[in-house]
């Protein structure tokens, strides 16, 4: 078998799997700077993070016709296959996986080296059948073969010293931070995060243990941690990475942190908060390219979408989404920026933090400690000439009345609130000191949503829904197919049977009943009902809807609604 050159293989790359040329070409000069061999290339992408794992087996699997290898697969019986030395198997990124009376089927990591797979194929005597795998797949099955069960982490914890009582000496902070065992552990939980589609990454010190917590689609998960004889190292190592004052332990803190994990260009937002044992540091994990800012992937179809493009489109007044801390108001919010931006239109936000940089768009992150706050940056903005203000969030009167007044002077003014529903957002600005009526002539429409876990549509499983059910949540207003059918996740599938997240949305649209409404002082229950006499689909019935579609189960949507 002929493997493919380094040049076809970056090709490839650039060509399939958005690799930058540019990247390309600094992997090639570190290799002439290093050897003349060319040889290295794809082994200094794989190593600069400029190529993941999985693009680069996709890139030999294609070039050479071969399948992936499939680490489930029933038919590996690799304790029977001791062949070649641990060292020289984990040295090439080999390891032979089957064999029969004329093949032996060897599973390799990139970068392929023929020496390697000929050599496989001499020490058994055999015609070598190649599957490309993942070097941590690799890995996996040589620890099978050689190693003693220890995990990647347990590996590094072992070279660890003992660090405990070090804890008020800075300079021996740093010096630990520094250390290659604290920066790979804290490489290999960023990994890990990143290969389990974590959004946040918790990392919490206790009495007796560090506790290292991953949130997957909305659920924290716990993960394998360090000992907590490391937590001070480890904190102070993603201190350094975020460029916080590693010396100031009593006042909460907050940094950003950019690099790249198998390829991705990662902005992390990091928190850290004094708790009774340490710090406690959160990171929110934001990749522009998982992000889909089109209203569809987000949940949103329909006459929903309909109306709420309709209030989008409006040329002056406010339209807000609200909901509790992470249900996707931001997304949302920068998913009507993306349909409004154009050139025929002057955008500003004002944001804590900015979350993601859009094109084309002026966005403002608010700085407090300089009294750049909402308020302030929002009386400079107007003077700016805008068609469209966002504000991240109003939290206080003062903005709230700033707000108002741009739209009465036309501009489009999005927003978000923290609020259980739409309706309960009217009285919340009416809580705040907003004047009833000019709530009423300025707030066009209200959005609030929930995220709920999409269900994988590979492995969901159709049951019939028993009349009970039926009776209970009046399912049979939402479809005519008969029988009704709902969908529960595998548990045994990966990630439990859920895979992403969609949001479940309710749409309040100002109409001339709930002005009149609003201006006789009526409470969030009276706003409802008459919003639902126009049209107002709740955040439960719009769960219940896609809960018979399949796209989430039953039991996800009570759980994020329950209670509202």
């Amino acid at each position: 078998m002929q493997l493919p050159s380094q040049s076809a293989i970056c090709q490839w790359l650039i060509d399939n799997a958005e690799v930058k040329a540019s990247d390309v070409n600094r992997a090639r000069k570190l290799c002439l700077a290093e050897s003349d061999s060319d040889e290295e290339v794809l082994r200094n992408l794989l190593r600069l993070g400029s190529v993941r794992d999985d693009q680069a087996v996709e890139a030999y699997a294609t070039l050479l016709g071969v399948p992936r290898l499939a680490l489930d697969e029933a038919a590996w019986d690799i304790e029977s296959l001791p062949i070649g030395s641990e060292r020289f198997l984990r040295h090439h990124g080999v390891v032979a996986v089957a064999t029969d009376s004329a093949t032996v089927t060897v599973a390799a990591s990139p970068p392929l080296t023929q020496y390697a797979l000929d050599a496989m194929g001499y020490c058994a005597g055999k015609t070598v059948l190649l599957r490309v795998a993942t070097a941590a797949d690799v890995n996996t099955l040589i620890e099978r073969l050689y190693g003693q069960g220890r995990s990647a982490m347990n590996a590094l914890i072992e070279s660890l010293d003992d660090n405990s009582g070090a804890e008020d000496d800075i300079e021996h902070l740093k010096d630990l931070a520094s250390e290659a065992p604290v920066i790979r552990l804290v490489n290999l939980i960023l990994q890990s995060a990143v290969e389990q589609r974590a959004s946040d990454i918790h990392i919490e010190p206790f009495e007796s243990q560090l506790k290292v917590r991953y949130r997957i689609d909305g659920v924290l998960h716990e993960a394998e941690a360090p000992p907590s004889s490391s937590s001070a190292a480890i904190i102070s190592r993603l201190k350094i990475m975020a460029r916080l004052d590693i010396a100031e332990r009593r006042l909460p803190q907050d940094g950003r942190i950019m690099l790249r994990i198998q390829g991705k260009e990662l902005d992390l937002r990091v928190s850290t908060v004094p708790t009774s044992f340490g710090e406690s540091v959160v990171m929110r994990l934001l990749d522009r390219r998982t992000v889909s800012f089109d209203f569809p992937s987000l949940g949103m179809d329909g006459e929903r979408l309909n109306s709420f493009l309709d209030v989008l489109e409006s040329p002056h007044g406010i339209l807000l989404v609200t909901g509790p801390t992470g249900s996707g108001k931001t997304t949302t919010l920068y998913t009507a920026l993306s349909r409004l931006n154009t050139a025929e239109r002057k955008i500003i936000t004002v944001e804590d933090p900015v979350e993601y940089q859009l094109e084309g768009i002026n966005q403002i992150q608010v700085k407090p400690a300089i009294g750049l706050d909402f308020a302030n940056a929002l009386r400079s903005i107007v003077r700016q000439d805008p068609d469209v203000i966002m504000i991240g969030e109003m939290r206080d009167l003062e903005t709230c009345r700033i707000a108002i007044q741009s739209s009465l002077t036309g501009h489009l003014v999005l927003s978000t609130l923290h609020t259980n529903s739409a309706a309960a957002s009217i009285t919340r600005l009416l809580d705040m000191g907003v004047e009833s009526y000019l709530i009423a002539s300025t707030v066009k429409g209200i959005l609030a949503q929930r995220l709920v876990r999409r269900l994988d549509p590979q492995s969901r499983i159709a049951f019939e829904a028993p009349p009970e059910m039926i009776a209970e949540h009046g399912l049979q207003q939402f479809t005519e197919q008969r029988p009704i059918l709902l969908y529960r996740p595998d548990t045994e599938a990966p990630g439990g049977g859920y895979h992403g997240r969609s949001a479940i949305t309710e749409l309040l649209v100002m109409n001339e009943e709930l002005r009149s409404l609003l201006m006789r002082q009526a409470d969030a229950a009276t706003l409802e009902q008459a919003a639902r006499r126009g049209g107002l689909r709740t955040l439960y019935e719009d769960g219940l809807r896609q809960a018979i579609a399949g796209i989430t189960s039953l039991d996800e949507v009570l759980r994020v609604t329950r209670g509202d």
